[in-house]
């Protein structure tokens, strides 16, 4: 059973793996461009560009004491969230139809000895 965390602290956590998952992806060659977009629709965790394509990345965090992999968390309402996401992010742009695009995930796993291992799945709900 996992503990209460207070919403500030959570918040906090999530900043951090955010970086991390920033810092990880822009290792591998991305450029972030925006973090924390924020709908009615939803969040996008963040937003980098891989090449010519815009990549819209669900950051997934969790600990050893969870017991879940960060991907499997990602409900189909939650898929849904982010998939409406991503398309207000385009048309308030007006990038629709003008540039390839995908949703990523990247799970973080923080394990017992303060490690963190990655796992990226690109185009994670494309066809």
């Amino acid at each position: 059973m996992s503990a209460v965390i207070p919403p500030t602290q959570r918040r906090n956590f999530g900043n951090a793996q955010e970086s991390l998952a920033a810092e990880y992806l822009g290792q591998r060659g991305l450029t972030l461009l925006e973090r924390n977009y924020y709908t009615r629709l939803g969040e996008i965790d963040l937003i980098m560009l891989d090449g010519d394509t815009l990549v819209f990345v669900e950051v997934r965090s969790r600990t050893n004491a969870d017991f879940i992999d960060p991907i499997t968390s990602i409900n189909a309402r939650k898929q849904k969230r982010m998939q409406r996401a991503a398309e207000v992010y385009l048309k308030h742009h007006r990038l629709t139809n003008r540039v390839k695009a995908r949703i990523d995930v990247l799970g973080l796993l923080r394990c017992n000895d303060d490690s963190t291992q990655f796992e990226w799945i690109r185009n994670a709900l494309g066809p």
